[in-house]
């Protein structure tokens, strides 16, 4: 890659990254590093649900408390909207510490600012033990789908630990201080520098309504303009800005080979056709796309060059880039890259469908509904201000 690559992320050397499949690789760690915590176990998470999954999570942080541990658990008022008077007014009575973002109100009005959701997914293990990725506290399997959803997180341990926790607590805080009279303590753990633990050079960007609105989007198109070979993203919703699709399509057309992987389940059908409207001027500029089939994707995942490669929480599309609270972590290593790569290959070999020019678009009506569906998520985007992003398909 371009020896400029990497000037918009603070990197760190000396991590170690273990690539987490599904929910099938990552509750089982998160769970045994629950029980294995002294100090403090710090969870973000966008859904907690009360099913299988969530109560194993809520019963082994409970498990913590009775050992001495502090547990803080911050969830999305949306998301997890009905946690806090469910499984969260347990965890409240075993001692574990809660708060809600954005708590949603009874009577709901339609205002941009509700659409500001915190989506991060992340814990922090006493302090020297990280979990980056898109996977939610929820069952892995969908009802009458044999398969776990396809998702990614990593494990992380070194020196970049210490940089998630702190960004954690930073947005406890915030939200503590918004809770006037629902203030819980301070944390008193002080975790120490974390030492190398691998030589992994990995950084935390995040994406909020300050400092880092466009960190995310301009590390990936940081990493797009730099590409020389290969690009392979994959993307539960993939509806880029102007200025992404236009990244993306001056790859192609410069000879890298891009390759997105994306839903072919739709869960949100909206979504999913407003993404299908923007096919033909991808595919058109030598872009290949894949639909994912045996289960819902979820994944935030890409890979570059096999060098640069993104695990996190957040999607390609307006609501992630432009509002959400979002946490990727980058790694620029070879070795962790092409792990991901590999994985990233075997699903579009085995379980994903091509898409070509003018497929999609079986009939006149369903051009319309695409672009219908691809209207009004202009129109809900124009709602928030940042409507300037987002051009009419196929458009440059």
């Amino acid at each position: 890659m371009n020896a400029t690559q990497g000037q918009t992320q603070n990197w760190l050397p000396g991590n170690a990254l273990q690539l987490l499949a599904t929910g099938v690789d990552y509750f089982p760690a998160l769970i045994t590093a629950i029980d294995n915590a002294a100090h403090e176990v710090h969870l973000e998470t966008y859904i907690f649900a009360n099913d299988e999954t969530g109560q194993r999570v809520a019963a082994a942080m409970a498990r913590a408390v009775r050992r001495g541990v502090a547990v803080r658990v911050l969830v999305d008022g949306f998301g997890a909207r009905d946690f806090a008077t469910s499984l969260g007014a347990a965890l409240i009575n075993d001692g574990v510490e809660l708060l809600v973002y954005r708590p949603q109100p009874r009577q709901w009005r339609l205002h941009w600012h509700r659409l500001r959701r915190l989506h991060r997914k992340l814990a922090v293990i006493d302090g020297c033990l990280a979990f980056v990725g898109g996977i939610n506290i929820i069952s892995d399997f969908d009802v009458g789908i044999a398969r776990p959803r396809f998702d990614y997180a990593v494990s992380i341990q070194g020196p970049l630990v210490n940089v998630i926790h702190a960004n954690m607590r930073h947005v406890w805080h915030i939200v503590r201080w918004s809770r006037l009279g629902h203030r819980p303590n301070a944390p008193d753990f002080q975790p120490q520098p974390q030492p190398p633990a691998g030589n992994l050079q990995a950084a935390l960007v995040i994406r909020d309504n300050l400092r880092h609105r466009h960190d995310i989007e301009e590390a990936y198109l940081e990493a797009m303009n730099n590409a020389q070979q290969e690009i392979i993203l994959a993307n539960a919703y993939f509806l880029p800005g102007k200025r992404f699709r236009e990244a993306l399509v001056a790859t192609a057309q410069r000879g890298v080979s891009v390759t997105l992987l994306l839903q072919g389940r739709a869960d949100y059908v909206l979504q999913h056709h407003a993404m299908q409207s923007i096919y033909d001027s991808l595919l058109n500029a030598g872009v290949r796309i894949f639909e994912h089939q045996p289960s819902y994707l979820h994944a935030k995942v890409a890979v570059i060059d096999g060098e640069w490669a993104t695990v996190g929480s957040s999607n390609i599309d307006p609501f992630s880039l432009l509002l959400s609270r979002e946490a990727n972590i980058i790694a620029r290593n070879p070795t962790f890259a092409l792990e991901l790569a590999a994985h990233l290959r075997s699903a579009i070999r085995h379980d994903a469908v091509e898409i070509h020019r003018g497929v999609q678009h079986r009939s006149w009506l369903m051009r319309q509904i695409n672009n219908a569906a691809y209207a009004l998520v202009r129109l809900l985007v124009g709602m928030t201000g940042y409507g300037s992003h987002y051009t009419t398909p196929g458009t440059r």
